[in-house]
């Protein structure tokens, strides 16, 4: 997707990037990592009460939300292995991520782990660290394979009215089919429409209150 993409601060000083022919972001202007930090750790990832995790991404995007998950498993003391798949049809060049903000904002006393998240081999497991493996997956999500026994979904891609084929029950069934029992499933998108086809797709659906600027976010759970 030959795009454009503008570097712009948000709210509580972390950066986003612009797009100005979709007029959408990739994060809230409101603070990119306050909201991500609220939806993917807080609502997502603390809510799977098991050790060892397989989490999906759909979206790999900046990876911001990797970044603070492999923090988050490495501090925590809480997990003993996370693998981290991201699928991500559109990675970004280094020229992109080289100037982000992330590494000196989420993680300091180890910034270059940022960079490691980017420079990782694509279509195969690398391990990062005893308790992290991150899997980058190039693709489209609606085609391509995924990885089995799910316990968590970051679902993460571009809103329904920037990006609608990633928005439908036909791909949330295939997000439950791939998933385990009891797999947790997080949103920013709070659409009502969102809502009611992932239920229909087997998720039990709750909305939850959102970061600064966002009302509602949403959890599902494979039951």
């Amino acid at each position: 997707m030959q795009m454009e993409r503008q570097l712009q601060l948000t709210a509580d000083g972390s950066h986003t990037l612009y797009i100005p022919e979709m007029d959408e972001h990739y994060h809230s202007v409101n603070g990119a990592i306050q909201e991500s930090s609220h939806i993917f750790i807080g609502a997502g990832l603390h809510s799977v009460e098991k050790e060892d995790i397989q989490l999906l991404e759909i979206g790999f995007g900046t990876g911001l939300n990797a970044l603070l998950t492999w923090k988050e498993a490495e501090l925590s003391g809480r997990f003993r292995h996370i693998t981290y798949y991201a699928i991500e049809r559109y990675p970004l060049p280094e020229e992109i991520t080289s100037r982000l903000n992330y590494g000196e904002r989420v993680w300091p006393e180890r910034k270059s782990c940022f960079e490691l998240l980017h420079r990782a081999e694509w279509n195969k497991p690398v391990d990062l660290s005893g308790c992290f493996t991150l899997h980058k997956i190039e693709g489209d999500s609606n085609t391509c394979p995924l990885p089995d026994n799910i316990n968590l979904i970051y679902m993460d891609a571009f809103a329904p009215e920037k990006q609608p084929e990633m928005w439908n029950e036909a791909f949330y069934h295939k997000l439950y089919t791939h998933s385990v029992e009891g797999a947790v499933l997080v949103t920013y998108c709070a659409k009502g429409e969102v809502r009611r086809t992932m239920q229909s797709a087997g998720f039990d659906m709750e909305r939850l209150p959102g970061p600064p600027g966002k009302r509602h976010i949403l959890r599902g759970r494979k039951i």
